[in-house]
């Protein structure tokens, strides 16, 4: 039973990391930029969510919508400013660029709000349910149904929308889609906006769960979003939610039965022994690129 606990747990964290980790992938696979700022959005959609809480009596929903579009705010500017100037320069330039936003972001959050954690207000009542003598939070339930159900309407989106079919255009060849009509600008500027968007429901159930937010709470969690998203293939959707996932079960289950302390260890040795044998990821395959 202890087991099959972890196993919950193991789900309820690993969903958070796939939904930071789509926000990787889903800039990756348009402009193959990895956007390390990713965990900062992050970390101010938990922001937005504690500032909106303690200065208002939203429920949980408005303020969890309003902290999404914040941060799809927050994103499609640092677009704008420090990613499009620098879309035909080196990619070194703007991996340079999006660690500088990354400590950007921290720094004038750490102006704002100074340097001690804030504490979340209760925006879900911690209630343990019962299922024999299994025992399950209603914050970890909710964190995993949230997850599942804005991953499913990505998907859905991806699939079936006109933004979503030119989003996989221009992942295809962007070229080609400014002949066929798509306006990429509008495109890519769409794809940071989501990503952003469910970065910052991350945040916001991350903050929840931890109960505080601080400058740096997006570092640790950006970094494992980062890994997870290789693991299952940068720049595949269905590899950054595989990749969530296995990440969490790893982590929950390594502080479970080895040790708290090696638990972070574990996950970035992961990555390594990924980078050896299989660098495209579980689910990625091998493409030539010209040079």
């Amino acid at each position: 039973m202890l087991f099959l606990q972890q196993i919950i747990n193991g789900l309820s964290v690993g969903s958070v990391y796939a939904l930071i980790a789509l926000g990787y992938t889903m800039v990756y696979g348009i402009i193959k930029l990895i956007n390390f700022a990713h965990g900062e959005v992050m970390m101010a959609g938990a922001y937005f969510a504690f500032v909106v809480a303690i200065s208002s009596r939203f429920p949980f929903p408005i303020v969890l919508f309003i902290s999404m579009v914040m941060a799809a705010i927050v994103g499609i500017v640092i677009e704008k400013l420090a990613y499009k100037p620098l879309r035909n320069a080196p990619r070194i330039s703007a991996l340079i660029t999006a660690i500088g936003v990354s400590l950007f972001l921290q720094n004038l959050t750490l102006v704002i709000f100074k340097a001690d954690p804030k504490i979340m207000p209760v925006l879900i009542e911690k209630k343990p349910i019962n299922i024999g003598s299994l025992q399950i939070g209603t914050v970890t339930l909710t964190t995993l149904i949230l997850a599942i159900v804005f991953m499913v309407i990505l998907d859905v989106f991806i699939k079936k929308t006109k933004p979503g079919k030119a989003m996989r255009a221009v992942s295809e060849d962007k070229d080609a889609s400014v002949l066929m009509g798509i306006n990429v600008n509008k495109t890519i500027s769409i794809t940071f906006a989501i990503g952003s968007a469910l970065g910052a429901l991350g945040g916001v159930l991350y903050g929840i769960t931890y109960t505080q937010v601080y400058p740096t709470m997006g570092i640790m969690p950006g970094l494992k979003a980062f890994v997870a998203a290789v693991l299952g293939g940068i720049g595949l959707i269905p590899g950054a939610v595989l990749g969530g996932f296995v990440i969490g079960m790893i982590e929950t289950i390594s502080k479970a039965y080895i040790s708290s302390q090696w638990s972070d260890a574990i996950v970035f040795g992961l990555l390594i022994v990924v980078l050896l044998f299989k660098p495209t990821g579980i689910l990625g395959k091998n493409e030539k690129e010209k040079v």
